[in-house]
């Protein structure tokens, strides 16, 4: 079995984190008040047919308040649950976090960094709202800060990301991706599970893909449809053309999919959770994200099995 420095089955974040820092470090939420391409007319105005940023928001993050003002928030926050955390990442989240001009990203990290307890940046955007000038002054960042750049791609297959009206294809994800990671910067990825059109083959042929990228962290969560989105009215009408996984048929894909995932790419999460107030469908219950780790652990320990056993480079 692939070891990682833990008794862990699979590349952890939180292992990342402590082989990376030394200790525990809490990610800070932040919202900028950025928009999209996806959104102002740029490409369309429609968004994504998934997207609501208000599904996942903390209620500290709003952009009528200041970066610092937000960050001091989210730390008072965060002290309460986790009384050991001294090392906080600002996370830009919500909506493209590079879809301005440099000065202004100059400015709005800068207040980020210039925090006493952060101690750098992950950036939340599009691939096609990244560039070379601006990855040249995240590199220059990185020299005296961690930084990481976190893009949506969804899925690897251009079919799909047409069907969910992504508004780039899978070719300019891959692009952003090498060049940032031609630079040095930590680059992440984003993928969501059962998207309409997708099947399980298609879901596990995706990860010999996605393993031939240069990824440092990678996000799973299965496909959840929130109010006020195109998918939300979409399964008002049709809801037959959703299939939604159930939690131990999720659990048992995602063991193939991590079965198959070459045992470099940390994996950050494997489900995720919107709001209650938010979410429409799929209903699993109580289960929060915690819990269902724990149960995707112990289904890799009753199968003897790991990230990276049937990886072949």
């Amino acid at each position: 079995m692939y070891k990682w420095g833990d008794n862990r089955r699979f590349n952890s974040y939180a292992g990342y984190i402590k082989r990376k820092f030394g200790g525990r470090v809490q990610k800070l939420t932040l919202d900028a008040g950025f928009t999209c391409p996806n959104r102002d007319g740029t490409i369309s105005i429609g968004g994504c047919a998934y997207c609501n940023n208000d599904s996942f928001n903390p209620n500290y993050c709003t952009p009528n308040k200041s970066i610092t003002q937000q960050l001091s928030e989210g730390i008072d926050f965060h002290n309460f649950r986790y009384r050991r955390v001294e090392k906080y990442l600002a996370y830009f989240q919500a909506f493209s976090n590079t879809y301005a001009p440099l000065p202004r990203l100059k400015e709005l990290y800068g207040e980020a960094l210039s925090h006493p307890k952060v101690n750098g940046l992950v950036v939340g955007t599009r691939p096609d709202c990244i560039d070379e000038e601006k990855l040249d002054y995240l590199a220059e960042l990185a020299k005296e800060y961690y930084v990481s750049v976190e893009y949506g791609v969804e899925s690897c297959y251009n079919r799909t990301l047409k069907r969910i009206n992504r508004g780039h294809d899978f070719e300019k994800s891959v692009w952003a991706i090498e060049q940032t990671a031609r630079r040095g910067l930590n680059v992440g990825a984003h993928f969501i599970i059962g998207l309409p059109g997708e099947s399980r083959a298609d879901l596990v042929s995706q990860t010999e893909i996605v393993s031939q990228l240069p990824l440092t962290t990678i996000k799973f969560h299965q496909l959840q449809i929130v109010r006020n989105t195109s998918f939300a009215l979409e399964y008002e009408k049709t809801p037959e053309a959703f299939n939604f996984f159930g939690i131990d048929e999720y659990l048992e894909l995602m063991v193939e999919i991590v079965e198959r995932l070459t045992p470099s790419i940390v994996i950050e999460r494997f489900t995720g959770e919107a709001s209650p107030r938010t979410l429409i469908a799929p209903i699993w219950g109580k289960y929060r994200s915690d819990q269902l780790l724990q149960k995707f652990e112990n289904l890799l320990e009753q199968k003897d099995t790991w990230q990276g056993k049937f990886f072949s480079s």
